[in-house]
């Protein structure tokens, strides 16, 4: 009697590709709170020669609303434009309403450019001003870059106002770099409930006259639109979940790069598995400590096999990602924790490959104005031939908030390297880290000798703190006995 063999499971991996692609849809939605929304159409803006004109197009067109949402608006020429064009639009009956950031707006606009706009019809509302009731409130910003009218078109970016991204050609300063995205369809409604939400934070909400329209479909692309809110890491969970699932490319531009510890395990995992990982980041700064201090961060990527490239032009501002040929990000979320855990964001994440292509050919464009940073013989990073950029180039730009906190994170990774020997410093760190020695002991004797000059500073913030906290707790019971 013959014994039949039990056949052979074989991995058919073109037969299960729909399934794996079901299940990671499945996956990108929850971890990003955000479902795959079909029937768009999506065009790639490049720069604010791109954006600007389209923007100010759709806002000269509108004809029942226009919803602009944004971390500045500085006031110069630019700035002024696009005052012109939202005033023009309240004068002729159209519901326009403006959020700008406190923090990212401080000392770019004057009060006069506000009141100006508020004469004129515009609703405006500022997003989390200093309040001496929230001694950490500041750490929220609204980082979002975007601009919806009459529920028909939206734009998502990483652009704020100012003439700062057109450059200067008359001192030589080229524009910065920069990504944004129009799209058209059912899309647009999740855009414009991002913005009723962020609206609705900081006053009274959109009346219900103004409910939200459910669009119709203009095209086949399908997108998701993340509205990161402060303390919800989606967009966080999210880019971990791309870097596991990469296959073959993940191209990554950011302007402002400080990945957690979490993160750049999941790009340095991807990069040995074989994906070629690629992040192009900016050369110039307007906070020369920050420069090195990106490059320190850089050691762990490039040891995996990553691939970092600096821009060569005057400011590289992009937040995007672009995976395998199928999937895209455009937006306004860098890598880093303020952008991940701290700020209201909003990016459009399309799957589409079309589109996916478009980015991937405008990334490889991009490169051919880059330097790669690599490894020499003795371990140490270099960038060769790369430009020098006068300062004043990168000057005046609007991510100091930005840059603070990815250099606040960097610098935190040096320090705690250093006392805790996890891993060896760059000789810039050995710098810093002996500066850092010196100011710290220099700052234990001036307390040993003057115990005021530590005890006076520390009461006033306990004092601030309580007084913060009584007062909370005096609203929310008075609150509740008004119930």
């Amino acid at each position: 009697m013959t014994r039949r063999r039990a056949p052979q499971t074989v991995w058919d991996e073109r037969a299960a590709f729909p399934q794996l692609r079901e299940l990671a849809a499945q996956a990108f939605s929850r971890a990003a709170g955000a479902p795959l929304i079909e029937g768009n159409r999506v065009r790639i803006l490049k720069d604010a020669a791109e954006n600007y004109p389209a923007w100010l197009e759709a806002i000269r067109t509108a004809r029942r609303h226009v919803h602009f949402e944004t971390y500045f608006i500085r006031e110069d020429e630019v700035g002024r434009e696009f005052a012109d064009a939202l005033i023009a639009k309240a004068g002729d009956g159209v519901q326009v309403r403006l959020v700008y950031d406190w923090l990212g707006n401080l000392g770019k606009a004057s009060r006069g450019f506000w009141d100006r706009l508020r004469a004129s019809g515009v609703d405006v509302r500022c997003y989390n001003p200093a309040q001496p009731e929230s001694p950490l409130a500041w750490l929220s910003r609204d980082h979002r870059k975007m601009v919806e009218v009459d529920g028909e078109v939206a734009f998502i970016s990483g652009l704020c106002v100012a003439a700062t991204w057109l450059g200067d050609p008359s001192r030589g300063i080229e524009p910065w770099r920069d990504t944004g995205v129009e799209i058209r369809g059912r899309a647009v409604a999740e855009i414009a409930r991002s913005f009723a939400r962020t609206w609705a934070s900081i006053g009274s909400p959109l009346p219900e006259s103004e409910s939200v329209l459910e669009p119709a479909a203009a095209g086949d692309a399908c997108l998701r639109i993340v509205a990161s809110e402060p303390a919800t890491t989606g967009m966080l969970r999210l880019d971990q979940l791309v870097a596991a699932l990469a296959r073959k490319r993940l191209w990554l531009t950011d302007a402002y790069y400080a990945g957690t510890s979490s993160y750049v395990q999941a790009l340095r995992a991807a990069a040995k598995d074989g994906v070629d990982v690629r992040l192009l980041v900016p050369n110039a700064t307007d906070i020369p400590l920050l420069r090195p201090l990106s490059r320190a961060g850089y050691r762990p990527l490039l040891e995996a096999g990553v691939r970092v490239f600096e821009w060569n032009g005057t400011m590289l501002h992009a937040k995007t990602a672009v995976m395998d040929g199928h999937w895209a990000r455009v937006g306004s979320t860098n890598l880093n924790i303020a952008s991940w855990f701290g700020n209201c964001e909003l990016d459009a994440v399309m799957e589409d490959e079309t589109f996916a292509r478009d980015m991937e050919a405008m990334y490889e464009r991009d490169l051919a104005n880059a330097t790669e940073v690599v490894l020499d013989e003795k371990r140490r990073m270099r960038a060769p031939g790369e430009p020098r950029h006068p300062r004043a180039a990168a000057a005046s730009g609007g991510g100091s908030a930005s840059r603070a906190a990815a250099g606040a994170m960097r610098f935190g990774r040096t320090i705690g390297a250093a006392l805790a020997n996890r891993r060896v410093l760059e000789p810039i760190e050995a710098r810093l880290a002996l500066g850092m020695g010196a100011a710290l002991f220099a700052l234990a004797l001036l307390f040993a000798i003057f115990p005021r000059a530590i005890a006076y500073p520390l009461a006033a913030a306990a004092a601030w703190a309580g007084a913060a906290l009584l007062y909370r707790g005096y609203r929310l019971r008075r609150d509740r006995k008004q119930r």
